[in-house]
C-alpha cells in the first residue's frame, strides 16, 4: 500500500508523491518561546516526529525543518513583566523545549532556525510583496492586502465575508481591510527592533515561516505541518504571502493534528487545567505519555484524562512485562539493524506488513498500536504454551517476534528502556505498587482462577484493591488501572 495523507488543502486523503523521488522536504511550525510547552505542543511534536521516522524507515531522505518564534508580542510582554531581555527569555524557553522533547524521545529536526536569524530575508520578501502590489505601507507599518490575493481562504475553506480577525497581531486602524495582516511593525518603546526601508521595527508573526521554509526548502516543498489551531490565520497567511512574493505552490500537502482537551475541557490557565509537559511527566512515565498521545488518530481530538492515560499505561506495562518474560526465558536478543531504512512495501513478515498498511493509511498510529498489543498477546500465548524450557521452534519464533516488535517501536518512538529500568522509573512516578509486581499478582490470580481456586483469586483481588488497583476482566484477559 502506498502512503496516503489527508491533505487539508483539498480536504481528502491523497497518495503522497514527493517532488523529488526519494527525497522529502517537511516544514513544521514550531513553538513561540515565551513559556513552557504544554501537552498540546507535545502531541504536535510527537505526531510529526513519527511521520519523519516513518518516512525515513521507508527509505526516504527527509529534510525536516522546525522553527522557533523568538520575537513576538507575547515574548516581549513576558520579558517586560519579568524584567528580562527578550533574547535571554527566548533562550531560556528554547532550552526548556529541548529538555522536554528529549524526555519524550522526540528527535531534533535537521534544521531548527530562529526567526531573528532571518530578518534580512523577511525584509526582502516584504519588499517583493510591495513591489508586486500585494502589500502596502501605512506610516511605519506594512500590511498584506488580502483582497489583492486571489484565492485567499482556499486553504482554510473560509470566505472573506465570513471571516473574523483572529491573528495574534491586533487589528490596526491603519488597515485598509479589517483582515489585512501585518508584515512589519514600526518600533515601540521597549521593543527589540531592526532597521528597514520603512523605519526601525520588527516582523509580524506570519512572515517568518514563509521566509524560513523558502530559505531551506525552496518556494515549493512537500509537506507543511502544524496544529489545527494554526490553519487560520497563520497557515492561510503563510500561503498567500509566499505565493504572492515568490510564486510556486508553497506546500503540496498540508497536514494538521487535532486539539488536546483536558478532562473534556479546553485547556486554559483560567480554568486551572493548563497541563505543561513537565507537570505531566511528574505523574507519568515519558513513554506512557508518548503512547497516549499516539493512541488516537492524529487528525482527531484527544481528551487527556487520568483513566485514559492509565489504560495506556497498563498496555505499556504488559509489553515491558512480556519483554521481561522473554529475558527470563533466555530468548536471545537479535542484533538490531542500525539503518534508519528498514521498512518496505513487500515485507515477508505479516505483522510488519500490517503495520505498514496501517501507517500508510494516513499515519494511523492508533491502528498500529493495536497491532502491537495483539502481537504481544500472541507472544504471551507462546510463552504460556511451554511450561518447561522453550523448544527451538518456539524460541526462534519469539526471537523473530521481538525483533519485529522493536522495528515497529522504532517508528513509534517507544521501547527505549530495559524492562527493569522502565519498571523502576514507572514506580517513581506512581504512589502505588510497582507495576511489575502488580502484573505478577494478576498472573497469579489468573492461574488461581484457572485452577478454580476462588479463595486465592479473591484474596489477590482484595490485596490489589488495597493498593489502589482496579481489575477489569474481559474476553482478552484482565486489565488494570489505578484508582486515582
Amino acid at each position: 500500500m502506498t502512503l496516503r495523507l489527508y491533505n487539508t488543502a483539498n480536504k481528502k486523503k491523497e497518495i503522497f508523491h514527493p517532488l523529488e523521488e526519494g527525497k522529502v522536504g517537511i516544514y513544521v511550525c514550531g513553538v513561540t518561546v515565551y513559556d513552557l510547552c504544554h501537552i498540546g505542543h507535545a502531541r504536535s511534536a510527537i505526531v510529526f516526529d513519527v511521520l519523519v521516522r516513518y518516512l525515513r524507515a521507508k527509505g526516504l531522505d527527509v529534510t525536516y525543518v522546525r522553527n522557533f518564534t523568538d520575537v513576538d508580542d507575547k515574548i516581549i510582554e513576558r520579558a517586560n513583566k519579568l524584567g528580562k531581555d527578550t533574547s535571554a527569555l527566548a533562550q531560556e524557553f528554547i532550552d526548556a523545549f529541548y529538555e522536554d522533547m528529549d524526555r519524550l524521545y522526540v528527535l531534533k529536526a535537521d534544521v531548527e532556525p530562529r526567526a531573528t536569524e532571518h530578518i534580512d530575508g523577511m525584509i526582502n520578501m516584504i519588499t517583493a510583496l510591495i513591489n508586486r502590489g500585494y502589500a502596502y505601507v501605512a506610516e511605519n507599518d506594512v500590511f498584506f492586502s488580502i483582497e489583492k490575493f486571489k484565492g485567499y481562504g482556499k486553504l482554510s475553506g473560509r470566505k472573506l465575508d465570513d471571516m473574523q480577525a483572529g491573528s495574534r497581531i491586533a487589528v490596526d486602524e491603519k488597515n485598509r481591510h479589517p483582515m489585512d495582516f501585518v508584515l512589519w511593525k514600526g518600533t515601540k518603546p521597549g521593543e527589540p527592533q531592526w532597521s528597514s526601508p520603512w523605519g526601525p521595527g520588527r516582523p509580524g508573526w506570519h512572515i517568518e515561516c514563509s521566509v524560513m521554509s523558502n530559505h531551506y526548502l525552496g518556494p515549493t516543498f512537500d509537506i507543511h505541518g502544524g496544529g489545527k489551531d494554526l490553519l487560520f490565520p497563520h497557515h492561510e497567511n503563510e500561503r498567500a504571502q509566499s505565493i504572492g512574493a515568490i510564486g510556486g505552490n508553497f506546500a503540496n500537502y498540508w497536514v494538521h493534528n487535532g486539539f488536546v482537551t483536558v478532562e473534556s475541557e479546553k485547556m486554559s490557565k483560567s480554568l486551572g487545567n493548563f497541563l505543561t509537559i513537565r507537570d505531566a511527566l511528574k505523574s507519568w512515565h515519558p513513554e506512557v505519555l508518548r503512547l497516549f498521545l499516539l493512541s488516537r488518530h492524529y487528525r482527531g481530538p484527544l481528551d487527556f484524562s487520568k483513566k485514559a492515560v492509565l489504560d495506556l499505561q497498563s498496555g505499556l506495562v504488559r509489553i515491558y512485562r512480556t519483554l521481561q518474560r522473554l529475558g527470563d526465558a533466555a530468548v536471545p536478543i537479535q542484533k538490531e539493524n542500525g539503518s534508519l531504512r528498514f521498512l518496505s512495501g513487500d515485507q515477508t513478515d505479516p505483522f510488519l506488513q500490517q503495520f505498514i498498511d496501517m501507517m500508510d493509511d494516513d499515519l494511523n498510529t492508533a491502528g498500529a498500536i493495536g497491532l502491537v498489543f495483539e502481537k504481544v498477546r500472541e507472544m504471551n500465548k507462546l510463552l504460556d504454551s511451554d511450561k518447561g524450557p522453550l523448544n527451538d521452534t518456539t524460541r526462534s519464533r519469539l526471537e523473530n517476534d521481538r525483533h519485529q516488535l522493536f522495528l515497529a517501536a522504532r517508528v513509534l518512538g517507544l521501547l527505549h528502556e530495559q524492562p527493569e529500568d522502565f519498571f523502576r522509573q514507572l514506580a517513581g512516578t506512581q504512589k502505588h505498587a510497582d507495576p511489575a509486581e502488580i502484573e505478577k499478582m494478576i498472573e497469579d490470580r489468573t492461574e488461581a482462577r484457572a485452577a478454580k481456586d476462588w479463595v486465592k483469586s479473591d484474596e489477590i483481588r482484595e490485596r490489589l484493591k488495597g493498593l489502589g488497583v482496579i481489575l477489569e476482566d474481559g474476553p482478552q484477559g484482565t486489565t488494570w488501572r489505578l484508582d486515582v
